[in-house]
């Protein structure tokens, strides 16, 4: 794998994960807080934005301005079923606005703002974005974030539409089933070759919030997907909530409060039972629950069975046994194709779930992959895939499509006839292209919609129309092609749409003619159909419609004459009716993200520069104390002015300073520092002087040695004339008479000292650079002889050997003076 970074981003509905391609492998990125788990978590204050794990932690406190549960909101109405089971559970404010839309209505910089639930995600996408930036440090713009499989058209471009605000480049939206599989497969060195029986893998996935199961075919180097079946609405906060619906009922009995009338207190009861339910996936025995200070200043206590909580939550189980069972049925697998059970999510943990997956597969669920972060190392992969400066090993993903699609035109004022086909049905491969052929006078429309059972009310996709249709010079009808595309993303779109107007002439043709002739309507379709931003597996698939206008047989005064046919394709504008924001919208939605990053930005520097006074305020003022470390490096009547100034400052920091500006902090810090640091640098020489000026008598001392060596004739000194001696001593005297000086001169602790650290290095230093080069200086060699052409073999071998000999006592000696002078310096 190349040396690049690539993210996949596993956006669950109640936290994040976040896994990055590297050289090394795959890895799980930690946020700011050291967890690689990020809530889905968006909040709003007086002075900033605050998200993912800051905004966890101040739920209980903010929670009318604390959004969270958005990837349930996002591509739907507000009047929506589906939306309005959701705003029961959601203690913040959503409003229906323009079009019927959803928007949230939150109090931000101490107005009230509206934003929708795009918006919102997109928030935490630029979090997630700048953790990925942080910890890798390199910007990020690509990316493949994981949708569960049952999302809706609407749904994933909505998606797409937050993304894009939040100035990410999703090269793929990845099914979460896909995601598990491709992070299964990839790393399997046994998989079968493509021409033997594949290894069917079954994948439960079971979340926060909803079930999916899969079932998965695989081959070496390729997966392909069989079968999904999911539940939109049966997740771990299903559990949850019985769980605190029989706590609340126990409480209102015990204690005579109701926790459903105050929204903090039921909030807590909710964390307090998940933690529960995950000991209980442990322990059979009886667990108890005990929160402090509930409501109304009253301590709870309950205590609930597994065994209890199995029986309360029978109906959930049902639900889970019967998409168990709709995957193995629309697979087609036996149970004894079945290779093996992988199960996923956290919620997948709970016993009873397992029992079940044993119960209907006849085998016991298997635990290979990180339940956790499976989605989050599967988008990575894709990404990575995707991503053309990153090579990975050769794995083909064949996803397929959760819903059948079918297309509805009607007819026209001319005669044109109206009609439907379903042009992708259950489980098509994606991405996939189809060609519509029409035989239209005049511009028409094309509507799309869900053909099957689809978790969401209103099953249209969208209208596109076809414009600039106009019949031929003879009046009839002309042919025109329409490109239906179900891209990668699994978003279903007309791409395109030619018009092939066919002109007679009356000319002979030749042969040739007469074969272009014939292949001419086939090429257009074939150039009609080109897409070249598709995936390699993407296929054109032609299908015709009779829908009146055809052609027509020639007419006998024709029959003795040889025709010619021009065919002439012309592209054909579309105007497309879906759902989704406007390029206008997403460029005034990008600009104001733009500007709360900015003013986040401002504030966090701002808060930084108030906390850095704070803590110098703090830290000053403890080593200043009576028994501080600094305390005997002041004079006392100016410790004890220093000591008023640090109370008033506190004082000021949490009164009329607490909403300064960044300018102002950073002053009064520099001011403070101006009469801090002097202090404690008296201390750092106080504690360095010693140390220093021991140093420096070291290196006086060994020149002194060497001296004496030179006054005794060592021959390893015998190249040094008498100047080189004479310089060394007179700087040997002159640094050791200012060195006793030095240290000589009184110094008292609470005023500057005469002589400073640096003084004392810089002298060591001066006194070494002169020094050092005449006791460092190297020997003149000793002239050799030249040799004599005429000496016999023994005398050339004798004084080869000689030779050798000569070096080794060179080497020796140049060893022993780099040691000496190794310990000089």
């Amino acid at each position: 794998m190349a040396s690049m970074s690539v993210i996949g981003i596993d956006l669950g509905n109640e936290s994040c994960y976040v896994a990055v391609a590297k050289s090394g492998g795959i890895e799980t990125i930690a946020n700011d807080y050291s967890l690689r788990a990020t809530p889905l978590c968006v909040a709003f204050s007086g002075k900033n934005r605050i998200l993912g794990v800051a905004a966890k932690n101040q739920q209980v406190t903010n929670l009318k301005n604390t959004v969270y549960g958005l990837k349930r909101l996002l591509g739907r109405k507000f009047r929506d079923p589906h939306v309005q089971r959701e705003l029961q559970m959601l203690p913040f404010n959503v409003i229906e606005v323009n079009n019927g839309n959803i928007g949230i209505k939150v109090q931000y910089l101490n107005e009230e703002h509206i934003f929708s639930p795009e918006q919102c995600l997109a928030m935490l996408l630029t979090k997630l974005k700048d953790i990925s930036t942080s910890a890798l440090k390199t910007p990020i713009n690509d990316c493949v974030i994981s949708v569960p499989s049952y999302f809706t058209n609407n749904e994933r471009k909505a998606l797409l539409d937050a993304a894009s605000i939040a100035g990410l480049n999703v090269l793929r939206l990845f099914n979460e089933t896909a995601a598990t599989a491709l992070s299964y497969g990839i790393y399997k060195q046994d998989l079968p070759a493509p021409e033997e029986k594949p290894r069917n893998v079954i994948f439960v996935d079971c979340g926060h919030s909803a079930l999916q199961v899969s079932a998965c075919a695989f081959h070496k180097g390729k997966l392909k997907m069989i079968a999904t079946s999911s539940d939109a609405n049966l997740g771990g906060r299903d559990f949850d909530y019985i769980l605190a619906e029989h706590f609340c009922k126990e409480f209102q009995t015990k204690y005579k409060i109701d926790a459903r009338s105050n929204p903090r207190a039921f909030l807590r009861l909710l964390t307090e039972v998940e933690k529960l339910k995950k000991q209980m996936s442990a322990n059979s025995t009886s667990l108890p629950l005990n929160i402090e200070c509930f409501m109304n200043d009253k301590d709870v206590h309950g205590d609930i069975k597994r065994s209890d909580m199995e029986a309360m939550c029978a109906p959930l189980f049902q639900r889970v046994e019967e998409t168990l069972r709709n995957c193995l049925e629309q697979s087609e697998l036996s149970l004894d194709d079945i290779y093996a059970v992988e199960i996923v999510g956290g919620s997948s943990r709970i016993p009873a779930i397992k029992q079940l997956i044993e119960k209907i597969f006849k085998k016991a669920p298997s635990t290979t992959l990180n339940q956790d972060e499976a989605v989050s190392r599967g988008c990575a992969l894709q990404c990575a895939m995707l991503s053309p400066a990153v090579r990975v090993r050769d794995f083909s993903v064949t996803d397929v499509q959760s819903y059948p699609i079918s297309v509805y035109w009607e007819a026209s004022a001319e005669g044109d006839a109206g009609g439907n086909v379903e042009i992708f049905p259950l489980k098509q491969a994606i991405p996939f292209s189809k060609l519509l052929t029409f035989y239209r006078h005049e511009p028409f429309a094309i509507r799309a919609c869900y053909s099957g059972n689809v978790p969401y009310p209103d099953k249209n996709i969208g209208t596109w129309i076809i414009k600039d249709v106009r019949p031929n010079s003879e009046g009839k009808a002309q042919k025109v092609k329409v490109k239906v595309r179900l891209n990668l993303h699994g978003i279903m779109s007309i791409s395109s749409a030619s018009m092939y107007e066919a002109k007679s002439t009356a000319e002979p043709e030749t042969p040739e003619e007469q074969q272009q002739e014939q292949n001419g309507p086939e090429d257009a379709k074939r150039n009609g159909s080109s897409d070249a931003t598709a995936a390699n597996n993407e296929t054109d698939a032609p299908m015709e419609t009779s829908n009146g206008g055809g052609a027509t047989p020639p007419e006998d005064g024709d029959k003795d004459k040889k025709k010619k046919n021009v065919v002439k394709s012309v592209e054909l504008p579309i105007e497309s009716l879906t759902y989704g924001f406007s390029q206008v919208e997403l460029n005034q939605y990008t600009e104001q993200e733009c500007k709360m990053i900015a003013a986040d930005r401002q504030e966090k520097e701002r808060a930084d520069a108030r906390n850095a006074l704070e803590e110098y305020v703090y830290e000053l003022r403890g080593k200043l104390s009576s028994d501080g470390e600094l305390c005997e490096f002041v004079a006392e009547n100016d410790r004890l002015n220093l000591v008023q100034q640090l109370d008033h400052m506190e004082n000021w920091l949490y009164e009329e300073g607490e909403e300064c500006n960044r300018q102002v902090y950073c002053d009064k810090l520099a001011e403070l520092k101006g009469k801090g640091e002097p202090i404690q640098n008296r201390r750092i020489e106080a504690e360095l002087r010693p140390i220093v000026f021991e140093d420096f008598g070291k290196s006086l001392q060994l020149c002194q040695k060497i001296l004496d060596k030179i006054r005794s004739k060592d021959p390893k000194y015998a190249h040094l004339t008498d100047e080189d001696v004479k310089k060394v001593e007179q700087t040997l005297v002159s640094s050791f008479e200012w060195l006793e000086q030095a240290r000589s001169r009184p110094v008292k602790l609470d005023i500057p000292p005469p002589i400073t650290v640096a003084q004392i290095r810089q002298e060591k230093a001066n006194f070494e650079s002169t020094v050092n080069p005449i006791l460092n200086k190297a020997p003149p060699k000793a002239k050799t002889p030249p040799k004599d052409e005429k000496e016999t073999n023994d005398n050339k071998d004798g004084k080869q050997q000689e030779q050798q000999q000569q070096q080794q006592n060179s080497q020796g000696e140049s060893q022993q003076q780099s040691q000496e002078n190794m310990d000089w310096s």
